[in-house]
């Protein structure tokens, strides 16, 4: 695979705004491209689940690398008290431990500092999300089975 400076360009600067720092391509049998984003916070281990996975790979498609497990990354949103928990991956937002269960969390519940408050599933694993401090869960932003994007807003605590 022949790549120009443009190409090269492109392919930067996407890896800088999604914050990957390794991408692999190669023509095996097809083409196949490997994007890795390295994390250095301390993480819980994964979630067994019975969850159904769907894996969507159209042709020509990016496969990323597995994601390192992760905990939640919390922002401080206006001075009102609430801290938005932000999705640390890109993957399948999950409320529940296994389809059916009950949610891990409801809007009310209140919640301690390293409470397990949904999972993330990225690669086919499943990556819990815990809370940073104690609180109210007072929204929920992402339905369950619902795609979150990295960095994005998965619920509120007060």
């Amino acid at each position: 695979m022949k790549f120009d400076a443009k190409q090269l360009n492109e392919v930067a600067a996407l890896m800088e705004q999604h914050g990957l720092t390794r991408v692999r391509i190669s023509e095996e049998d097809g083409r196949k491209v490997e994007l890795e984003r390295t994390t250095t916070v301390a993480a819980p281990a994964p979630v067994a689940t019975a969850a159904p996975v769907a894996v969507m790979e159209p042709a020509g498609a990016a496969t990323p690398a597995p994601a390192a497990p992760a905990a939640e990354a919390a922002a401080p949103a206006a001075d009102d008290g609430v801290t938005e928990v932000t999705a640390p991956m890109v993957g399948v937002f999950y409320a529940a431990p296994a389809p059916g269960a009950e949610p891990f969390v409801h809007v009310g519940s209140h919640v301690h500092e390293g409470d397990t408050l949904c999972v993330i599933e990225a690669m086919k694993l499943m990556n819990e999300v815990t809370a940073e401090r104690d609180g109210e869960i007072v929204e929920i932003c992402v339905e369950d089975g619902g795609l979150v994007e990295f960095g994005g807003c998965i619920m509120k605590i007060k």
